[in-house]
């Protein structure tokens, strides 16, 4: 860390901004990746659907097809056995040739008689048969076993061919005219629908309902839900039909997003580490500006420490050497005032390190407070009498005005006096070099609280030093560092000792007319 502390800003700087920019670009490429995986996922998806709807409808066609075909071939078939039941009895009476309603009509062989639907059949040219079915004539071979097999395929097939044209002309005139609720087996329907799309590869739930090309509802599964509705494929039932015949399955998935995103799941981790690693790296460049700004404060606080400790380190110096010098005449007079200097300077350098220890021991939460009642209208009081000759000497003067009824605290004495020590002081090292200055002491109660403020008619803030100036170590500029004597710790140590004594304080000021701070204190009734 202390390695980028000391790098410049500039070089910090560069090196944020190319990482964030290649974090950030990494992030949009990875939520891009995202955008497109779903978006190939979901053409796939309506593809699968598509088709499987599709097949669907083609086995539900495929099905009607077949169930008319196995009517008609029932159909056929107990009329063939009406005949040969007709057959055998008019032939036990001996009027076969008088009775039969079915006329034989002898091709050849005596066992290959055909029914008139059958001998209406023969009329299709063989040549319209597929080659497949005409077996291959040796020209060799006149053997009568083959030739009789030859006609009972040929036979066979022209049979089976106008049996279908009998069932499609059938389903052609008849089959359209039903309603859609009489040619639908919605049960199957569901079946082909659940195992097309299992073919396709969604096995995730679906409702659907068949409608009317007009739109009129026909069937709704019975567990259908209008959750997934916009996610609705439509297929056209008996597209061959007339218009007014066809119907409309409508199909909709409600946890189609969940089945969408579900391949592309393993990229959220991905993205979330991604945005981690981007918001711990602007963490840790404000981090590294924030201590950059430390180390500015902290060098100009041990600037601003050293010259201030020099100046009564310089003052001892110099009355020791005058005590010790022989040529200097010791009167009882100089005796006493160099004493008294040695004393004072002795003074303000304890004050100065007490002032530094008290924030050290407050940062360490290790400091102890002998609170006790006081009252404080008088001690507002007994510190402005302290202070009128400071503010006297800028050719100003303090003004106090009590107007507190419940002025009563629970307070650390030394502590709180030293807070309106540093605001008074504050106010004497801030004021403006050419004019006087005036302080104002007040206090007054409301409801709940007791309040104390302390306006100075001195240089005043700017915004900028407002939201600053009870940070440790900080100070506001007038242009030249060593101009105000201080370390930065005023502000901080009357806002730490305001708030343990479970106040708070505000500041309001406007650049070149003064600052007003004002403290908030809970009332002790008695």
């Amino acid at each position: 860390m202390s390695t980028f502390v000391d790098m410049k800003k500039t070089k910090i700087w560069t090196v944020a901004i190319l990482m964030g920019v290649s974090f950030i670009i990494l992030l949009g490429m990875q939520l891009t990746y995202i955008k497109e995986m779903a978006n190939m996922k979901k053409e796939q998806f309506d593809e699968s659907v598509n088709r499987a709807l599709y097949q669907a409808s083609r086995n539900l066609e495929l099905n009607e097809t077949l169930r008319y075909l196995e009517k008609d071939v029932n159909a056929s078939a107990r009329r063939e056995g009406r005949r040969d039941t007709a057959m055998m009895i008019a032939h036990k009476s001996g009027t076969v040739g008088s009775t039969s309603t079915h006329q034989e009509a002898p091709m050849g062989n005596q066992n290959n008689a055909f029914s008139s639907f059958k001998a209406k059949t023969m009329t299709i040219k063989p040549a319209q048969m597929p080659k497949a079915m005409i077996l291959k004539n040796d020209p060799n071979s006149n053997n009568a076993a083959s030739k009789s097999l030859q006609e009972i395929v040929k036979n066979r097939y022209v049979y089976q061919k106008a049996l279908l044209d009998e069932v499609l002309m059938n389903m052609l005139y008849s089959a359209s005219d039903k309603p859609l609720k009489e040619r639908v087996n919605f049960r199957l329907l569901d079946q082909d629908l659940k195992a097309e799309l299992m073919n396709n590869g969604i096995n995730i739930p679906y409702h659907f309902t068949v409608t009317t090309q007009d739109g009129r509802e026909v069937y709704r599964c019975p567990d259908y839900t209008d959750q997934g509705t916009e996610w609705t494929y439509k297929q056209v039932l008996f597209r061959n039909d007339p218009s007014s015949n066809m119907g409309v399955v409508s199909v909709h998935f409600p946890d189609v997003n969940s089945y969408i995103f579900s391949s592309i799941r393993f990229m959220i981790p991905s993205v979330v580490f991604t945005f981690i690693l981007l918001i711990t790296f602007i963490f840790t460049i404000v981090t590294i500006f924030r201590q950059k700004r430390y180390s500015e404060i902290k060098n100009d606080f041990i600037n601003n420490m050293t010259h201030e400790l020099k100046t009564p380190i310089a003052s001892i110096s110099l009355a020791a050497q005058m005590l010790n010098d022989d040529s200097v005449p010791k009167s009882d007079r100089m005796m006493k005032h160099l004493i008294g200097v040695v004393s004072d300077e002795t003074k303000r350098l304890r004050f100065l390190v007490e002032k530094v220890l008290q924030m050290s021991m407050f940062d360490r939460k290790k400091a102890s407070f002998k609170k006790k009642r006081l009252d404080l209208n008088e001690m507002v009081e007994n510190i402005a009498k302290s202070f009128d000759l400071r503010v006297e000497h800028t050719g100003g003067k303090v003004y106090v005005d009590v107007e507190a009824v419940e002025s009563t605290i629970y307070v650390d004495e030394v502590h709180f006096q030293n807070v309106i020590f540093n605001l008074m002081d504050n106010a004497v090292k801030y004021r403006k070099p050419d004019k006087p200055l005036d302080v104002y002491l007040k206090t007054w109660n409301d409801d709940q609280h007791l309040y104390l403020s302390v306006r100075d008619t001195g240089l005043g803030m700017k915004k900028e030093d407002l939201k600053k100036i009870f940070e440790k170590f900080y100070r506001v500029h007038t242009g030249n560092v060593h101009d105000v004597k201080g370390f930065g710790l005023g502000l901080a140590y009357v806002k730490r000792v305001v708030n343990l004594h479970n106040g708070d304080i505000k500041v309001d000021s406007e650049y070149g007319k003064g600052t007003t701070f004002t403290i908030k204190l809970p009332i002790i009734k008695d």
